[in-house]
């Protein structure tokens, strides 16, 4: 048993340090600067069932760390959420395949009510749907599902957690984002003690 979970670190931890660091991340973070803090609009980020929980994840941690962020379900979407969009947003998506249904759906809606909005996506299919209509395409390296049916998400989540964490870092940096502005955004908590102890000279 402990041999068979060592192969499932070993193998996921591959998967992470063979992520392609490709061009799609730098326009990625480019985009999302100039909607979000140069135009003033803010990051929707949007997937569906294990990748639909990665979005959500990817834009509560945007958000605490200087970046506004909303999670949009896709099929909510088309009942009246697609309202949280504004014309100077960024969208992004993640879908393993690149070519689920409700998000293709989504970004045709999305079009639909603001024409040119740009379009960020996170896939392990560069030759999808999504990938094609994408202002800038972040490749996974389609990894293999650790799953021993190859079917569950398993190792391709992992990497989409780790591309969604490279992207915030990176976009930290970018703004200069310090623990004092962390600690307006994450008052309760251990956080939210230790980003004031820091804001104050301490460790």
């Amino acid at each position: 048993m402990k041999e068979a979970i060592r192969k499932v670190i070993e193998q996921e931890a591959l998967a992470i340090q063979n992520i392609p660091v490709e061009d799609g991340f730098v326009t990625a973070i480019d985009l999302i600067h100039q909607q979000v803090h140069q135009k003033k609009g803010k990051l929707v980020t949007s997937g569906m069932g294990k990748a639909g929980q990665i979005a959500a994840n990817i834009a509560t941690t945007f958000s605490s760390t200087g970046t506004p962020s909303v999670f949009l379900h896709p099929s909510e979407s088309q009942h009246g959420d697609l309202g949280v969009l504004q014309e100077n947003d960024v969208l992004l998506v993640i879908s393993n395949s690149g070519k689920t249904r409700e998000i293709i759906e989504l970004i045709e809606l999305a079009e639909n009510l603001h024409a040119g909005l740009p379009l960020i996506v996170i896939s392990s299919n560069p030759d999808g749907t999504l990938a094609k209509n994408a202002d800038a395409f972040i490749y996974t390296g389609n990894p293999k599902e650790v799953c021993p049916l190859g079917l569950s998400p398993t190792t391709s989540t992992t990497v989409m957690t780790v591309i969604g964490d490279a992207l915030v870092v990176s976009m930290m940096n970018k703004i200069g984002f310090t623990n004092e502005e962390y600690a307006k955004r994450h008052h309760g908590g251990y956080l939210g003690d230790k980003s004031r102890m820091q804001a104050k000279g301490g460790k």
